[in-house]
């Protein structure tokens, strides 16, 4: 492609809204541009690259037998209406009325269509399993686009949904499917972990991983083993310590005083004890009901540990009017000693460890000291609750926990029968018994991977793409489209190294050389050739954009040179 005839609109200044480096860069280089919050353009730079990514997602889903089909965005409300979600998927949910006052969604994702799709089509369990898969446009509306392309309003994702007779068959496609999205993400050449994760509104109880690249700008924090391949969300991530109850002689109970102490810290110092020695006491609004959850004072708690332990629906935390009228006192003095008949104790299993301690007393500005746990008031259920912290061990025994930032890309979910129980969708099996089908997702986000790729392939001049990604191979440039020998040298070169099923981009505009060297290290393809003052003796220069090698060869040895460093990079 020549340049004079493609669109790169490339920027100087650096745009004041974009919050990070990928982001403003995939503006400056001219990849994208925002046409309203959360909502952006693919140029043609960018719909290259997403090509290019789009290719390896489907030699990896048609390798393991998917089979790509292209589903409505526009959904209509009944189906969301028969799986729960239309109220339940919350204000991200893009709902609009049709001239007969209609309601429909446009698609964030489409398990109620799929299932929809099978339940009407496919009866017998002689077709299972079945795996589709799509690739479209999505719409989400988020509370706070932000992030460039990383979290917006509309995006490209990779979606696809298999349907199972058995466990066993939905295990073997979950397993093909982990695997056919490491060979993707390795493919791609990013830095990922794939790690245990939680189902969100998708869905579904029996397992779940994603794929993260790891990223300081990432939204999620990874916890992994230091000696091992296990890796989790730190939402999901388990605490497996066996704690024991100290063997200390217990002290009388005691209220003391504690005005304007309100927070751990201040609980703390105030008493001279360690953080480890205090009951943190919330109160949570789970499915409607008011319970006490407690935890070390130098713990935090997990609400989404917390949800599934008790395989609550909603969990949020009570309102300071709920917890007065339950309690009588207000957050930082809430304690679980004499609390009201009936109400329920759930505690993180660290508590376990606690003798005597200090927790509030439910009166404002009083605590309890010498505080024991079964002696002094009950627990209904010891549970894992809380967040592991790095430095704890890892959950397989190998090593302990650290913590990376990740930016998710991929997201695997063993559905069940969430959906089909709940749409009534279908198939005899092979004792003629109408059976729910057993459900899969997958979901990869094509446009995420580009802001993924673009955080991670940049230097302090622009795009450094690897050559499965890049828009295009080889860049060439005349830097003076006044000297025929310059644009005679060029033009062949460009016609060459097509020839050899290169993609090039030939800059044949009539602009300064250093514009056109600015452009190219922002567009950042792997090799660039300089055709300058040696055109007429067939000279140019060759420069490797990962290395900064530079070099000059003569025009006959350009392919091969070409062929060589695309070898090695």
């Amino acid at each position: 492609m020549k340049q004079s005839k493609t669109f790169i609109p490339t920027l100087r200044e650096v745009p004041a809204d974009a919050e990070v480096i990928s982001h403003q860069l995939l503006l400056r280089a001219g990849f994208i541009r925002q046409n309203t919050s959360g909502v952006y353009s693919y140029l043609p730079l960018a719909k290259k690259m997403l090509t290019k990514i789009e290719t390896i997602v489907r030699e990896e889903m048609d390798a393991i037998g998917s089979n790509e089909i292209l589903m409505p965005t526009l959904q209509a409300a009944e189906l969301w209406q028969e799986s729960g979600r239309w109220e339940a998927y919350g204000p991200e949910l893009m709902r609009i009325k049709d001239r007969n006052n209609r309601d429909f969604a446009l698609g964030p994702t489409h398990e109620e269509v799929v299932t929809s799709l099978i339940r009407d089509e496919l009866k017998s369990y002689k077709k299972l399993p079945l795996t589709l898969y799509q690739i479209q446009t999505k719409f989400r509306d988020e509370k706070r686009p932000r992030f460039g392309l990383l979290r917006g309003r509309e995006f490209i994702m990779k979606d696809a949904y298999s349907f199972h007779a058995t466990e066993e068959s939905l295990d073997e496609t979950y397993n093909e499917m982990v695997q056919a999205y490491t060979n993707i993400f390795t493919r791609l050449g990013l830095n990922f972990r794939a790690v245990i994760a939680d189902s969100g509104s998708i869905g579904g109880t029996a397992g779940t991983h994603e794929f993260m690249v790891l990223s300081d700008i990432g939204e999620d924090t990874i916890a992994f083993s230091d000696s091992s391949s296990y890796a989790a969300n730190i939402e999901m991530a388990e605490v497996k310590i066996d704690y024991k109850q100290s063997e200390v002689d217990m002290k009388g109970l005691e209220k003391v005083a504690t005005p304007g102490q309100k927070t751990i810290e201040d609980v703390s110092t105030f008493l001279d004890v360690v953080p480890e020695n205090i009951i943190k006491t919330l109160v949570f609004k789970i499915d409607e009901e008011l319970v006490v959850v407690l935890a070390r004072g130098d713990h935090e708690i997990n609400d989404i540990k917390l949800k599934n332990a008790l395989g609550a629906e909603l969990v949020e935390l009570a309102e300071d009017a709920e917890i007065n009228e339950l309690l009588g006192s207000h957050v930082g003095s809430l304690g679980p000693v004499k609390l009201p008949i009936g109400v329920k104790v759930i505690a993180d299993h660290a508590i376990k460890s606690i003798s005597n301690g200090v927790a509030g007393a439910n009166e404002d500005d009083v605590h309890y000291i010498n505080v024991n746990p079964g002696r002094d008031f009950a627990i209904d259920t010891y549970a894992d609750i809380r967040f592991i912290q790095v430095g704890d061990p890892s959950p397989d025994g190998k090593g302990v926990i650290k913590f990376a930032e990740g930016i998710e890309v991929g997201h695997v979910f063993k559905l069940g029968t969430k959906y089909s129980e709940s749409m009534k969708a279908t198939f005899l099996d092979e004792n003629g018994r109408a059976k729910p089908f057993i459900m899969g997702c997958y979901g990869i986000g094509i446009s995420r991977i580009l802001s993924a790729c673009a955080e991670q392939y940049q230097d302090s001049y622009g795009f450094v793409w690897p050559k499965q990604v890049t828009p295009y191979d080889v860049h060439v440039i005349s830097v003076n489209m006044k000297d025929e020998d310059q644009v005679a040298l060029g033009e062949e070169l460009y016609k060459t190294i097509k020839s050899y099923r290169y993609d090039v981009l030939f800059d044949d505009r009539a602009e300064r050389a250093g514009v056109k060297f600015t452009d190219a290290d922002l567009i950042g393809s792997p090799i660039r050739i300089t055709v300058g003052k040696k055109a007429a003796e067939g000279i140019v220069e060759v420069k490797v954009r990962h290395s900064g090698e530079t070099f000059e060869i003569a025009k006959e040895e350009v392919v091969d040179r070409i062929n060589n460093i695309f070898q090695q990079i």
